[in-house]
């Protein structure tokens, strides 16, 4: 019987995490990361089944390359404490073949994430062996940062100024116009 399981992260400098690496580990891979001038090496990982990189029909094609997209993601992340990626690990179930459940994974992807715009970084993996993660299971890495119609990275929020009753911007006790951040995607 599978065991259910979906777990939600996102990837974040600001705990240190680079999606340079994440990506690497993720899939069994050595990457070369030109943001960080270091090498993230996965490739003696075992239990990695099937990758692929899915790309919305306006994504840059190069963005198929594991290494050049998340080189692409943390340059386009400027701050210390930047969110880079979300990082889902979706179980799959041990009664389908592993080639259904490579099917089942790609087809979830796309409805879920390429359907809406997103690139998807996909990644299979066996059970652990280790006591960990009982079940076959996948891994999804999607950049936060959504992309525009012209293949260019966005922006992930906005600010909105507060305004009172009359529509005048509200300062704050120090005398700073108060805002809230608003996400430019759903």
């Amino acid at each position: 019987m599978a065991l259910y399981h979906f777990h939600l992260e996102q990837i974040k400098r600001s705990k240190g995490q680079k999606a340079m690496a994440a990506a690497a580990y993720r899939a069994g891979e050595k990457l070369y990361s030109d943001y960080y001038g270091e090498v993230c090496d996965y490739s003696r990982k075992g239990g990695v089944v099937h990758t692929e990189i899915l790309l919305p029909d306006h994504a840059p094609r190069e963005y198929a390359d594991r290494q050049t997209l998340w080189d692409a993601v943390e340059n386009a992340e400027r701050a210390k404490n930047a969110q880079l990626a979300h990082s889902f690990d979706i179980a799959l179930q041990n009664e389908f073949s592993m080639e259904e459940n490579i099917a089942l994974a790609r087809q979830f992807v796309m409805e879920q994430f390429v359907a809406r715009g997103m690139i998807a970084d996909l990644a299979v993996h066996m059970p652990d062996k280790d006591g960990g993660i009982e079940n076959p299971h996948f891994h999804v890495m999607c950049p936060i940062r959504p992309l525009n119609p012209d293949g260019t990275w966005g922006i992930k929020q906005r600010k909105e100024y507060i305004l009172d009753e009359n529509g005048d911007k509200v300062l704050d006790d120090a005398g700073h116009y108060k805002t809230r951040a608003v996400p430019t995607t759903d």
